[in-house]
């Protein structure tokens, strides 16, 4: 298909055919990294085509036709943007620029998920192209909500399809089944026409009555409640099931989709509310899957079965029947809106009073510490106060549409009585047909006022709805490539070429280079702010880079896919986390499959086995959450294990040893020797001291390289690192003179009281 973007395009922005370079090609432009790819399936007269490829790379968009032809738009065209729109299973991607259409593609709603993914990784990437004022980023460390704050619309709720399409037949069959169970239910009104008008009215007016009519009428009675009752319980159970796995697949795709966002999109959030999005928000998802979208289906078969036996029956009367619908319905329009936005304010609200329980449990150390209960305990209950204000607000609006909703369905079932009367006073129609439209009118009321009720179960599941897709639409700004080279093996080689890294608007690492060998040691010193950590993050690919690239053995990585080249990095923190479970399973946690004789060794050489020893259970001692029960040190040695269990080929050590005390360091010293044996690693340290061993030291100031070289050669330089290190060692000696000015003044007030309890005279 060539002519579905045959919108012009500016001159000198679409390329010829050229050959894509192979996968693992060496070297591999950046601009060649495909990060989003949408197939487009339809032309511009809406028929199935040969598929166009739309591909995203870090520098342009490009447009691949199925005869070879490619076409390209670089992101950092002044006003470039594009625009997704979906309309009866179509969805359009429109690429403008300011007062053009530069190009217009159709496809089907099966390429919606990688659409939004492109949209959304086109808009970061053209952010980072150059218009930082548009892009409007948050400054590190701020946390803001990068979520549109759209109003959920219904509609989202049919986005819960692609997780309903593993279940496609047992969802017909449940459709059937109900349909079933309708029509059974709907077969007794019908039966009392002729109980009525052909045994009882005739039995009043002197004629006999037959048994066997009335055995036949009440076994089809009989007959009719136990097929429906049959009926809805195999549908009940069957749509209940598929309902549990919908949710339980709805759950594990949001968690696992959460695991693969940056670290910057957690930075943005609170605890307490995501937590509050993958359960709350799933099993309310779940519940009006299981109950109240049955009930509804139900209501709407019910309903039109209904209206339909009831125009056989006496067209005139069916028509007075429909009377108060259109009020009904104008009703439910009126407050679907104030329901749906009033159940998301509810939703976000429910959320603080999560974030203060996510925040005190696990800190209740410090809140105890610095006893703040009263304080944690007056937060806990204004969120509880704000949150049943926002149910006030909302049950106002509920309350009123409720009953005003029974109200109209009584007084058409008075308008059907009187009509109905003077029907028959008439001699339009029976007694009995009178009776089975009554019964009839009442069941159609009954699922009116039903469906009525569902709008507040369906706004609340569209709030909860578009808050999980919030999550799910939220792209990576750390992707897999669409192609990723394999990384079987690594070296460790690691450059970076001009590598740029900036916080929005804010440069933090600029125009970078450096080259490290496989197996050498690299320190990183500098003030703090002075970009060492950012740093160490771009290299574990925890961010991209800006500008630039770093390159791992030749490689570009962001040519790799993120967990493939993270099973390589190896890395040690500042303050390591533990999870709850046992010391062996901490130990395992990067190779679960590991074998206990590779967990001691790697205890061992961690200079970790000899106190795992002395805890109750040894390796399967528990280790409470977040570590509690170890000392710090022992944390830290456990988190070394850790990170030589997984023989990764680089090594980051991120201030292993500044939390720990003299005696403590020693140790981990020695565990750190045998842990970079070997490895390509780069440690970030406090105390200068401890870098002695390193190859050569990085000396970063305000973002940038300031100094390279071994500690001798740049002691002799009397540049920036002498300075450091002269600063550091007079803030040493200080800490030497107050220890012994302390240890001097606490020897005279022990002399002191030594004279006062035994004077010279007592001799």
């Amino acid at each position: 298909m060539t002519h579905h973007d045959s919108v012009g395009a500016p001159e000198g922005e679409s390329a010829s055919a050229t050959r894509e370079p192979p996968v693992g090609e060496s070297p591999v432009p950046v601009s060649d990294n495909v990060l989003a790819m949408v197939s487009v399936d339809l032309d511009e007269a809406l028929r199935f085509a040969q598929e166009t490829q739309l591909q995203l790379t870090a520098t342009h968009l490009r447009a691949l036709a199925p005869d070879g032809s490619r076409r390209e738009w670089p992101l950092a065209t002044p006003g470039l943007a594009l625009r997704l729109a979906d309309h009866a299973g179509v969805a359009t991607l429109d690429l403008l620029a300011p007062g053009t259409l530069l190009a217009r593609w159709r496809f089907t709603l099966a390429g919606q998920a990688a659409a939004v993914r492109l949209v959304r990784l086109f808009e970061q990437r053209r952010g980072r192209a150059g218009q930082a004022a548009e892009s409007a980023e948050p400054e590190a460390g701020e946390a803001v909500d990068t979520e549109l704050q759209s109003a959920p619309s219904t509609w989202v709720l049919l986005r819960l399809g692609r997780f309903a399409r593993p279940y496609r037949m047992q969802l017909f069959w449940g459709f059937l089944l109900t349909l079933l169970a309708t029509g059974a239910t709907l077969v007794p009104p019908y039966l009392t026409i002729p109980l009525m008008d052909d045994i009882l009215i005739p039995y009043q007016n002197g004629k006999p009555i037959a048994p066997g009519e009335v055995a036949l009428y009440l076994g089809g009675l009989l007959a009719a409640a136990l097929v429906g009752w049959g009926l809805g319980w195999a549908r009940t159970y069957l749509l209940a099931l598929v309902s549990e796995r919908i949710g339980a697949d709805l759950r594990t795709t949001t968690y696992e989709h959460l695991l693969t966002l940056p670290l910057d999109y957690f930075g943005g959030k609170r605890t307490g509310d995501l937590m509050a999005r993958i359960g709350s928000e799933t099993d309310r998802i779940n519940v009006f899957l299981s109950l109240h979208a049955l009930d509804f289906l139900t209501d709407l078969i019910m309903i039109g079965m209904t209206a339909v036996i009831l125009v056989s029956i006496n067209p005139l009367l069916a028509v007075v029947t429909l009377v108060p619908l259109p009020i009904i319905a104008w009703m439910i329009h009126v407050v679907r809106d104030k329901l749906r936005t009033g159940f998301e304010k509810i939703d976000r609200v429910w959320s603080e009073v999560t974030n203060v329980l996510a925040d005190t449990i696990p800190g209740i150390r410090v809140v105890k510490a610095f006893a703040q209960e009263k304080r944690e305990a007056d937060r806990f209950r204004a969120a509880n106060q704000h949150n049943l204000q926002a149910n006030d607000r909302l049950n106002r609006t509920w309350s009123l549409f409720t009953p005003t909703v029974t109200l109209m369905t009584e007084i058409g079932l008075l308008v059907v009585w009187a009509f109905g009367i003077w029907q028959v006073t008439r001699d339009h129609i029976t007694v009995g047909v009178l009776t089975a439209f009554i019964a009839y009118i009442g069941r159609f009321y009954t699922r009116l006022d039903s469906m009525s009720r569902i709008v507040s179960v369906t706004q609340k599941a569209a709030a909860g709805a578009k808050r999980i897709f919030d999550i799910l639409d939220h792209v990576s700004t750390v992707p897999d490539p669409v192609q990723p080279v394999r990384l079987p093996q690594v070296q460790g080689a690691i450059e970076l070429r001009h590598v740029g890294f900036r916080y929005g608007a804010r440069s933090v690492i600029r125009d970078l280079n450096l080259q490290i060998r496989p197996g050498e040691m690299i320190g990183l010193v500098g003030h703090s702010g002075s970009g060492k950590s950012t740093l160490v993050n771009l290299i574990c690919r925890f961010h991209d880079v800006s500008e630039g690239a770093i390159l791992v053995d030749g490689q570009d990585v962001r040519r790799f896919a993120v967990a493939d080249y993270r099973r390589h990095v190896g890395l040690v923190l500042q303050e390591p986390f533990l999870f709850f479970g046992t010391i062996a399973q901490n130990i395992a946690y990067g190779r679960p499959e590991a074998s206990r004789a590779e967990i001691v060794a790697a205890a061992r050489a961690a200079h970790a086995h000899d106190f795992i020893l002395r805890l109750p259970q040894g390796y399967d001692s528990l280790v409470g959450e977040r570590g509690q029960g170890l000392s710090g040190g022992e944390r830290q040695r456990i988190s070394i294990a850790r990170a030589l269990l997984i023989d990764p080929r680089i090594l980051i050590l991120d201030e292993a040893t500044s939390a720990v005390d003299t005696e403590t360091e020693k140790e981990i010293q020695k565990a750190l020797d045998n842990l970079v044996q070997g490895r390509t690693t780069i440690a970030i340290a406090h105390r200068l001291s401890t870098l002695r061993k390193a190859d050569r030291l990085v000396v970063m100031d305000r973002g940038e390289i300031v100094e390279v070289g071994p500690h001798d050669e740049l002691m002799a330089r009397q540049g920036a690192y002498w300075r450091l290190y002269q600063a550091q060692q007079r803030q040493a000696d200080d800490e030497d003179k107050h220890q012994a000015e302390l240890a001097e003044v606490a020897s005279v007030a022990i002399a002191l009281e030594a004279h006062a309890a035994h004077p010279a005279g007592d001799a």
